[in-house]
Formats: C-alpha cells, structure tokens, sequence
C-alpha cells in the first residue's frame, strides 16, 4: 500500500512551545499520589487554558509505573501564566511540600529555539538528564523563565514557590 506523506504548516506557530511531562512512582505511596493527579488533570484540561492547544496523555512505561503528558502551548507567556495560577501553582506548592513517593519532570521545547528541563525526585536520569550535565535548581537554574533567559511582560511575576521559600520549608 502506499504511504500517505504528510507534514503540518508551523508558520502561525511562530512561538510553539511543546512541552513533555512525568510523574513517576518512586515508593508503593506514590501509585496513590500518581491517580490523585489523573482526574485533577483532566478537569484542569476541560476548562480549555489560554494558549494550550493539545493535551496528549501518555504512558511512558508499566514497571516503574511512570505516566505524563504532551502538551502544545501557543506560547511560553500562556504556558507561565497557566502554571503561576490555580489550580497548577496550589499542584506544584503541594508537591513540592511532599512529593508523595513520586518523582515529577518536565522537559520544553521552544519553536524559536531552545530547550529547558525540571527533575524533581527522579533518580534515575532520564531524558535530557540522561546525557547533559545535571544541576542543582538553584539561582539562575530555578525557573524556567531564567533557565532559558527569557524576557517578557510577566518577568517580574513570582513563581507558585519561590526558591526561598522553597528551600526554607525543606531547612524547617
């Protein structure tokens, strides 16, 4: 038979951003933590945020279990000013408080270029982890605005958690 060939036309995409996401089970409690989130997710993606024009479940693997999302965001301003409201930031302010026996990272990818990646409790490297140097998510490293030395209209606008308060409530 023969093959249907076909390509997409980005040019009205001019600042796509394609985002991956994953939760992993790092301990038995996570399996919990890991379903809590599926249905917060989905009603989180049927309210249809500004700028997401894809949501894409995925399976990345059984055993461990480890489970994500692909996501296409119009551009990074919709993508950040979804993840600095609710509900992502109370989701982010609860995991980072506890990561319930998970693991969580997301990698970006920017049609203008360049890439930017988080790996919360993930042991194992995996993805870009797997070859580039890792380090720590601190100062320059901690958003992804300044992991990518981004400017733009919502620069001055604070994380969900900002790293003082971050590693404050891990001192405590």
């Amino acid at each position: 038979m023969k093959v249907d060939r076909r390509t997409v036309d980005l040019s009205s995409y001019p600042d796509l951003i394609v985002i991956y996401l994953g939760m992993k089970v790092n301990a038995l409690t996570g399996i919990k933590t890991l379903f809590g989130f599926g249905p917060r997710i989905s009603k989180a993606v049927a309210q249809k945020a500004d700028g997401l024009l894809l949501h894409e479940s995925l399976i990345y693997s059984v055993f461990p279990l480890h489970v994500g999302m692909r996501q296409y965001w119009r551009d990074f301003e919709s993508l950040e000013r979804w993840s600095r409201s609710e509900p992502h930031m109370l989701w982010w302010k609860e995991f980072l408080r506890n990561s319930g026996g998970t693991g969580f990272w997301h990698e970006a990818y920017f049609m203008r270029g360049g890439m930017e990646a988080i790996y919360d409790d993930i042991p194992m490297p995996l993805g870009l982890s797997a070859f580039a140097p890792v380090h720590q998510a601190r100062g320059p490293m901690f958003s992804a605005r300044t992991r990518l030395k981004t400017e733009g209209p919502d620069a001055t606008k604070p994380p969900a958690v900002t790293e003082e308060e971050l590693y404050r409530n891990q001192q405590s």
